[in-house]
C-alpha cells in the first residue's frame, strides 16, 4: 500500500532529549518520567500530540487487515457475548462500520507504513531493545476489548474519536472463564477519563484497563518487550549450545562425548543410571559465561525479525559504485522493519551480529541511533570499503534505503 516518507530530522517528530522537556510526556522531561512513572504509575496527558491525524486511515488499515503477512483479529461483542477471530480479513469479512460493538486489532503497523514508523519514533528515549510495535485499535460505538490488564507497559494514543477509559491497580487478576481473550473477572475501576485525538494515557505492567469506544474511534498502543525469565533462560541456553563446537574437532570445546567407563552391569534396566544423572550434573555445572556472551544473546535475539517479517529489496538495485554515488547525494536510511542494535564490542543487525573496524564504528553508531546517515556523512564514510561493501549488501538485503526522505 502507497505510503508517505517518515521524518527523521530532528524537530516535532524526533525523540525528545532526555532532559528536554517534551509535549509528549506532558512537559517532563525523560528522565523525570522515566524516574517517576515507568514501571510505578499510571500517567494521563491531555494533548501529548497536538493537532494529530491517525497515522493511517480507516480504509487504509482495512487494507493492511487483508495482508497475510499482517497479523490482525477481529473482536466482538455482539448480544454481549465475546467471539475473537485472527485475520486476514477481506474487506466483506468485518462487519459495517454502521454496526456497534467491534474492534479490529492490527499489530505491527510501524512495519508496513512509515508514518506509523514515524510516531513510533517519537517514543526513542526509551531503548529499541525494549520496543515492540505500535498497534492500531479501530473500534465503532461501544467497541472494546473488555477490562484486562497487559504484562508490558503500553502507551495509549488516542488518534480519531473518543474513547472512555477507567483504570483500577486491583490486586484480583482472576480471568473470566471459557472466554477467547482474557476478560478479569472483577473489574473495578479506580479512575476514568475521555480522551481526545492526541490525548495519551501511560500504563505501567498488571493495571487493569478498559477502553470503550464513544462512536466511531482509533487508538494506537506503543507496546514494549518484557520476555518472561523463562523465555529468557531457555533463549540465552540455545544461544550458548548454538556456538559451542559441534563435535567436529576432537577436544575442542563442546566436542567431549559423554563417557561412562566405570558403568557396572544391571538388573534393573528401566531405572536411569545414578552414575549418568552425577556426571551430566557436572557437565552442566562447568557450563560457564560471562556479560559478553549474555550482551552477544541479547543483541542477537531482540533484534531478530518477527517470523512474519519480509524484507523486499530494490527492485532494481544499484552496483556498488552506483550506491555509493547515490547515498553521497541524499544520505541512506534503516528500512522500517530493520533493528540495529549495538554494544562496546558489536553490532546487532536483524538477528545477525557484526564486528566492524574501529575506524567504522562511528558510523554505524550514527546509523543506528539516528535510522540515517546524512548524504555529506556519507561522503566521508565512502573511503572506508569494508564499510561501504556492507552497507550495500544490506541495501541490497532491503535492510537500508538510499532515499531521498532521509
Amino acid at each position: 500500500m502507497p505510503t508517505r516518507p517518515s521524518h527523521h530530522h530532528a524537530g516535532p517528530l524526533a525523540a525528545p532529549l532526555p532532559d528536554e522537556p517534551a509535549t509528549l510526556l506532558g512537559n517532563l522531561t525523560p528522565t523525570q518520567f522515566m524516574r517517576r512513572y515507568w514501571q510505578k504509575k499510571p500517567l494521563l496527558i491531555r494533548q501529548a500530540i497536538p493537532d494529530l491525524t491517525a497515522p493511517v486511515s480507516r480504509d487504509e488499515l482495512f487494507e493492511l487487515a487483508d495482508d497475510e503477512d499482517v497479523e490482525s483479529r477481529l473482536i466482538t461483542h455482539f448480544r454481549k457475548s465475546w467471539a475473537m477471530e485472527h485475520g486476514p480479513f477481506a474487506p466483506d469479512e468485518l462487519p459495517s462500520v454502521k454496526k456497534r460493538d467491534w474492534t479490529l486489532l492490527v499489530q505491527g503497523v510501524n512495519l508496513h507504513d512509515d508514518r506509523a514508523r514515524a510516531l513510533l519514533n517519537r517514543f526513542r528515549f526509551l531503548p529499541d531493545a525494549r520496543v515492540d510495535d505500535l498497534m492500531i485499535s479501530y473500534a465503532t460505538d461501544g467497541g472494546g476489548v473488555g477490562a484486562h490488564f497487559d504484562s508490558y507497559d503500553v502507551f495509549l494514543l488516542q488518534v480519531h474519536g473518543k474513547r472512555r477509559w477507567r483504570i483500577g491497580a486491583q490486586r484480583d487478576l482472576t480471568l473470566k472463564e471459557g472466554l477467547p481473550l482474557k476478560v478479569l473477572q472483577h473489574f473495578e475501576a479506580d479512575e476514568e477519563w475521555l480522551l481526545e485525538p492526541g490525548d495519551m494515557l501511560y500504563l505501567p505492567p498488571h493495571i487493569a484497563h478498559e477502553g470503550v469506544a464513544e462512536g466511531e474511534c482509533m487508538t494506537c498502543s506503543i507496546g514494549f518487550r518484557a520476555p518472561s525469565e523463562s523465555e529468557l533462560s531457555s533463549q540465552f541456553l540455545y544461544h550458548l549450545a548454538e556456538r559451542m563446537d559441534d563435535g567436529s574437532e576432537p577436544g575442542s570445546k563442546g566436542a567431549a562425548r559423554y563417557r561412562d567407563p566405570a558403568q557396572p552391569p544391571v538388573s534393573h534396566p528401566a531405572q536411569l543410571p545414578p552414575m549418568l544423572v552425577e556426571r551430566v550434573g557436572s557437565i552442566l555445572a562447568n557450563v560457564q559465561w560471562n556479560e559478553k556472551d549474555v550482551s552477544s544473546f541479547l543483541g542477537t535475539y531482540l533484534s531478530e525479525p518477527k517470523s512474519n517479517v519480509v524484507f523486499a529489496p530494490p527492485r532494481r538495485p544499484l552496483d556498488e559504485s552506483g550506491f555509493i554515488e547515490r547515498a553521497k547525494q541524499i544520505g541512506v536510511k534503516l528500512d522500517r522493519k530493520t533493528v540495529l542494535l549495538y554494544d562496546k564490542r558489536f553490532y546487532f543487525m536483524n538477528g545477525e551480529q557484526i564486528l566492524m573496524p574501529t575506524k567504522a564504528r562511528k558510523w554505524l553508531t550514527e546509523l543506528a541511533d539516528k535510522r540515517y546517515l546524512e548524504a555529506k556523512r556519507f561522503v566521508t564514510l565512502s573511503d572506508e570499503t569494508s564499510m561501504t561493501a556492507l552497507l550495500h549488501e544490506w541495501y541490497c538485503a532491503g535492510w537500508i534505503q538510499v532515499d531521498a526522505s532521509a
